[in-house]
């Protein structure tokens, strides 16, 4: 009989214990408790109870397990029964069930110890649906007994720690949450029953992965501490469910839950890392960070005054459980509690099926039942996702889903660039419309979005940090008065204009294309600050070459003049970024000049008609920032050319990170008035190969002729 038919279903066999219920001992106060399931997280909690039973705390009178424990392991006064039923049928009367089962046996036979006047504990995660949740709720409401659900980490006495150093402004305002696991496990520990690794198991939910079982404490405790608990704290739960092992579950997945009260935590879990780390929730907030690493009860706090590490205490959820029924305590992690996460279990429950992880993206390690798959790169994609709040799916992680984007910019019979209108990037990285990935004609990628080093650039397109006071770049702005960057609630957000007004046309040949949008530049309230007029224009530029061209012009949304500035013109030396921007990827034996000099000290800040820059490019991430070649990675040189009357100087990063910008604001603001609109042109070449001085002159004057 297997371990998931047996728990689920009654029986009629005789106990396996010589002692008689009702006859083992003499009357005591203490509470009597039943353990249903010995074996797994059961052992622990038969350690547990003998803890509790040599203090005098409770007494063990039962257990169900099909498979009983080995003879030595329970007193000679505990009854072992095949079947909670059994043991409820025999007479015994517990006033505590305990509950470590397979996932789908855990609301059935919660049922059944309530019916029969029992409180109960029951394992993570208490049930394998919101439907069986309600269930439970009912019963329990209507029976007036306490259930208490085994997520151990929420009687850490570091959460309390945790929320009053919060309340405090220690790390300033909450930026938002995130959770993360990287566990590895083997083809063993899918192997250990049947229901391991099964979504369901003969026409029943069982819902096992790694959010809602194996890493399920980290989703958990990132709820607790988001402030997220029963159902009703829940605005939505947003699923990217992947595997590398041959299951139907997930075992590397990103989960994004945003609550009632506004705050988003980002989940990001795998089984499959190359080594075992202790999981943790970290708090981002505007002046630092608190992580916990739950497991260990160990909290890391960290801001400008250094790093602080303590180590706390944890109340036994089973001793909690036992002062609510004597006391009228509250429970630590009360069965309406996991509401929020019984929302994330049903979101996952009711998903696709997880996508399946491609060979080519992951290395097996170890063999036979150690055997086990690594993600390749998938810390780094974990900490990405975390920063930037967002999926796989949306960093365009080569082996997730794909996004499908607004519009892509076709040429020679293939896509050059996709238009992404910025609705999935994360508030404080000020959403906005941009380009990317952009190609050469032969596929090799020349942008990045959302880079570990700095989440908020976005591909390419048009941002400015400082707009009347708003930040339209995203991040830390930088202000003269603290002569830093700093975390502000000032980011604001660029939206398409209703396209029955207007808003966008689209022109697309073989040979090129145009795309003329109008955008709104809305501040942190939603009301428009600058209006734009934006235009894309692209054409083949030789066998080997296309063009791309940018001309926007920003206007006042209201009466009064906008200024337009930068971290230059609010005092940064040589920090003038803003305006047109392009966020390479990471590219190898990068080269940049301009006509009359060579290197990153040499341009940056110049004014010059074009700016160059090649390399060999890596394409979108793998392993953290690249892909091998050749799915997207080649040389390639880009060529940025200035309008004839451009007086705008060259922003230019090549060792802290790749970049390239048009200065709209160098080192002072620039005004926009109402009926004069700021107007900016760039175009730039994007050539397969590597291009000379000679080569670049040649094709710039070749295009300008054509024109």
């Amino acid at each position: 009989m297997t371990q998931q038919s047996a728990f689920a279903a009654p029986g009629t066999t005789t106990p396996h214990s010589a002692a008689k219920p009702g006859t083992d001992s003499a009357p005591t106060d203490r509470p009597r408790i039943a353990l249903v399931g010995v074996h797994g997280f059961g052992e622990r909690h038969l350690a547990n109870l003998a803890r509790l039973e040599a203090a005098g705390a409770v007494e063990l009178v039962a257990v169900a397990d099909p498979h009983p424990p080995q003879e030595g392991t329970l007193g000679a006064s505990v009854a072992v029964f095949t079947t909670l039923e059994q043991l409820l049928a025999s007479g015994t009367a517990p006033d505590v069930v305990i509950l470590a089962t397979p996932i789908q046996t855990h609301a059935p036979l919660a049922l059944t110890a309530l019916a029969a006047g029992a409180d109960v504990y029951v394992e993570k995660p208490p049930v394998a649906s919101m439907a069986q949740f309600q269930e439970v709720l009912d019963a329990a409401n209507a029976s007036g007994k306490l259930v208490q659900v085994g997520f151990q980490s929420l009687g850490s006495l570091a959460l309390p720690a945790i929320r009053e150093s919060i309340a405090s402004g220690e790390i300033g305002d909450v930026l938002g949450l995130s959770a993360q696991g990287m566990w590895l496990r083997t083809k063993g520990y899918f192997q250990r029953s049947r229901w391991a690794g099964k979504r369901s198991l003969d026409g029943t939910d069982v819902v096992d992965g790694v959010a809602t079982n194996a890493l399920a404490h980290a989703v958990a405790t990132g709820l607790h501490l988001a402030g997220a608990h029963t159902v009703a704290d829940v605005a939505s739960v947003e699923t990217d469910l992947y595997r590398a092992n041959d299951t139907q579950s997930d075992d590397t997945s990103v989960i994004r839950v945003r609550t009632a009260a506004g705050q988003t935590l980002l989940c990001g879990l795998t089984l499959c890392a190359p080594e075992q780390q202790n999981p943790s929730v970290t708090v981002h907030g505007t002046q630092g960070d608190i992580m916990f690493f739950y497991t260990e009860d160990e909290v890391v706090t960290t801001t400008a005054a250094g790093e602080r590490r303590e180590t706390f205490g944890r109340t036994d959820l089973l001793e909690n459980l036992l002062d609510a029924r004597s006391t009228g305590a509250p429970l630590l992690c009360s069965l309406p509690d996991t509401g929020a996460f019984t929302s994330v279990l049903e979101a996952i429950r009711t998903a696709p099926d997880p996508q399946e992880i491609p060979a080519a993206h992951l290395t097996w390690e170890g063999a036979g039942d150690d055997a086990h798959p690594v993600v390749n790169g998938i810390p780094e994609l974990i900490e990405r996702a975390a920063k930037a709040q967002a999926t796989f799916a949306e960093l365009g992680v080569p082996w997730a889903r794909s996004v499908p984007p607004v519009q892509t910019f076709d040429l020679a019979g293939g896509p050059v660039a996709e238009y992404q209108d910025g609705s999935h990037i994360r508030a404080v990285s000020s959403p906005r419309p941009y380009l990317h990935p952009v190609r050469t004609l032969s596929g090799t990628v020349v942008t990045d979005h959302q880079p570990l080093d700095h989440v908020w650039h976005l591909g390419v397109g048009v941002a400015l940090q400082d707009v009347d006071g708003v930040n339209f770049w995203g991040g830390r702005t930088y202000t003269r008065a603290a002569g830093e960057y700093v975390w502000r609630p000032d980011h604001g957000t660029i939206v398409r204009t209703d396209q029955t007004q207007g808003g966008t046309a689209v022109e697309q040949s073989p040979a090129g294309g145009r795309l003329a949008e109008s955008l709104s530049w809305n501040g942190p309230d939603g009301a428009p600050v600058l209006t734009e007029q934006r235009t894309w224009t692209w054409a083949l530029a030789g066998s080997s070459a296309w063009r791309l061209s940018l001309d926007f012009a920003l206007s006042p949304a209201g009466d009064n003049p906008v200024s337009l500035g930068s971290p230059g013109s609010n005092g940064r030396h040589q920090g003038g970024y803003g305006g047109f921007f392009w966020r390479l990827p990471e590219c190898s034996g990068a080269a940049v000049w301009t006509p009359s000099g060579t290197g990153e000290a040499a341009v940056h800040g110049s004014v010059t008609p074009w700016l160059a820059w090649s390399g060999r490019f890596s394409s979108e991430t793998d392993d953290g920032g690249t892909l091998a070649e050749p799915a997207g990675g080649g040389t390639a040189t880009l060529v940025f050319v200035a309008a004839a009357d451009s007086t705008d100087p060259w922003f230019v990063r090549v060792d802290g990170y790749p970049g390239v910008g048009q200065s709209l604001a160098w080192d002072a603001p620039v005004i926009a008035q109402p009926g004069t609109p700021v107007r900016r042109s760039v175009t730039v070449f994007i050539a397969d190969g590597i291009l000379g001085t000679e080569d670049i002159e040649t094709l710039i004057k070749t295009q300008g002729d054509n024109s």
